[in-house]
């Protein structure tokens, strides 16, 4: 890099300002973490791409205090179906939920998923990474090269308008950017897994459906034979994709110009099965589906998340969502090294959680991409997420292993590596109404009361430099909406017992009484023992 290209300092350099560049964004700020975000784009998606938001999502959006600003933007909950049926008139049609949900009595998280697209939700992102990183979220701004010298990167990154270079000086470099990341190749890390599981041609149009589906609105409707491909809602009116499924083959592909609008029209109104459907095309992309996964997470000072490190079938909706997911467990880790709290090891508990997840969701979602008979939306799947890592201290007779998913389906329970689970919480603030709130920014002690010796050893872990909070469920205001709920999942009515559970919500230690030393299990998770 030459001399004259001024350097910027950072903590964090995240590259990429999709929907998992700015989850990651968002939540380092609210860890107090100094951080410069990379885009290439000079704007948002302009393109629906993703769409379904899981409940594991959502609850991350909640404590970002986003929960409410994505859910207006998003399809109401009473349209989150999936139709099935030659066209979109198919009198013969059928429509199914979303799978795994729940009875009335069994609530097991209060920010169920939802459908918004990636082009409405990407500004909702933005607008808060930006609200609290201010100018060190740049759009419009490519990464160029990077050199990792061991302790740190140094990066070049160019401003696409001016071809204006600079440096910046990160301690990490996270690769947000996507299938085709730049990050992931520089650093030399590789992909394996198949490719080309699908072709399609992706058309964003406007035609006033929203009526003739009023009866069946759904938030994606699949065309069954002799019908081709499938619509998505974006808003059940006017606003539509459709996927249209190319052969195999590029060289079988029919000699088309993609840009011809009143082929694509033609193309609508056939699979909808309405003649005279009056057609606005506003714009097209094509897409193959690959399952892929990066053979490692971490390259040094180099750490890959969302499509750049695993390329999901997009047939369930885990794709996205695995990614956020993927920046809430690394976002509080970065905190913690950065800020001096944790050893640097604890960033390789990353890969060793993520990972595994990684590869079971993309086995599902090729799964599904498989089943003639289609197959169902689990908005509980990452839910049940289990890591199996050093930032965890297993129960006695806990097996170990990888970290895991159960397709068969969320189950609340407070072993650890597990979500933290919700109990409807009654009498207390506004802002609290389940126990996933009393969670973060800091590692949080739960009882099921206020417990005098937990809170004192709280109070020698934070004198120790190790933030931790102790909160009860029950207090002498607030109380669980059910009587005995915590407790019942807890295992035990004992008020010494207790869990710590991390800032990204996953228990990372269970403790039968008081006696137990809370400063010890933090600095074995923290990796400082």
């Amino acid at each position: 890099m030459e001399a004259r290209v001024r350097v910027s300092e950072t903590s964090v350099l995240v590259v990429g300002g999709g929907p998992v560049g700015l989850t990651l964004s968002a939540l380092l700020s609210g860890y107090g973490v100094d951080h410069l975000l990379v885009e290439a784009r000079d704007s948002t998606s302009r393109h629906p791409k993703a769409r379904g938001i899981s409940a594991r999502s959502m609850e991350i959006f909640r404590r970002l205090g986003l929960e409410q600003a994505v859910r207006q933007a998003g399809l109401p909950a009473d349209q989150v179906f999936f139709y099935r049926g030659r066209d979109l008139l198919d009198p013969d049609y059928t429509r199914t939920g979303l799978g795994h949900q729940p009875a009335e009595d069994e609530e097991k998280t209060p920010s169920p998923g939802l459908i918004c697209s990636q082009d409405v939700l990407e500004p909702v992102l933005l607008q808060h990474a930006t609200a609290l990183a201010g100018p060190r979220i740049t759009f419009g701004t490519r990464l160029v090269s990077f050199t990792d010298h061991g302790r740190g990167v140094l990066a070049e990154v160019e401003d696409s308008a001016t071809g204006a270079r600079r440096g910046v000086a990160a301690d990490w470099l996270v690769g947000c950017d996507g299938a085709a990341s730049t990050v992931r190749s520089l650093a030399g890390v590789a992909m394996e897994g198949p490719t080309g599981l699908g072709r399609y041609l992706s058309i964003r149009f406007e035609a006033p459906l929203g009526k003739i589906v009023a009866d069946r609105a759904s938030a994606s409707y699949f065309l069954t034979v002799p019908g081709r491909g499938g619509f998505m809602a974006v808003d059940n009116d006017r606003c539509w994709i459709y996927q249209y499924p190319l052969p195999d083959s590029p060289d079988a592909r029919p000699r088309v110009d993609f840009s011809d609008h009143g082929y694509l029209a033609e193309l609508i109104r056939t699979a909808a099965g309405i003649p005279g459907l009056e057609v606005t095309v506003q714009d097209t992309m094509t897409w193959r589906m690959d399952a892929q996964l990066a053979t490692a997470y971490r390259n040094s000072r180099v750490l890959l998340a969302g499509d750049s490190a695993h390329v999901i079938p997009p047939t369930g909706g885990h794709g996205m969502n695995t990614g956020i997911g993927d920046a809430d467990n690394l976002a509080w880790k970065l905190a913690a090294v950065t800020a001096g709290v944790a050893g640097e090891a604890l960033i390789d508990t990353y890969e060793t959680e993520r990972r595994p997840i990684a590869r079971q969701v993309i086995g599902i979602s090729t799964d599904n991409a498989r089943a003639r008979a289609g197959y169902r939306i689990d908005d509980e799947l990452l839910l049940t997420a289990a890591y199996h890592s050093t930032a965890v201290i297993p129960a006695w007779g806990q097996p170990s292993g990888d970290s895991t998913l159960d397709p068969a389906g969320y189950r609340p329970t407070c072993r650890p590596g597990t979500r933290a689970p919700h109990i409807r919480l009654t009498g207390g603030p506004d802002s609290l109404s389940s126990t996933l709130d009393l969670i973060g920014p800091d590692f949080t002690v739960i009882t099921s009361t206020g417990n005098p010796a937990w809170r004192r050893q709280a109070d020698t872990a934070r004198a120790a430099g190790l933030p931790v909070t102790a909160l009860a469920v029950n207090t002498i205001t607030q109380r669980a909406a059910t009587p005995g709920q915590w407790e019942h999942i807890l295992g035990t009515s004992d008020p010494d017992a207790a869990l710590l559970v991390r800032p990204d919500g996953h228990i990372a230690w269970c403790a039968d009484n008081a006696e137990a030393s809370l400063t010890a299990a933090l600095q074995r998770i923290l990796a400082r023992a």
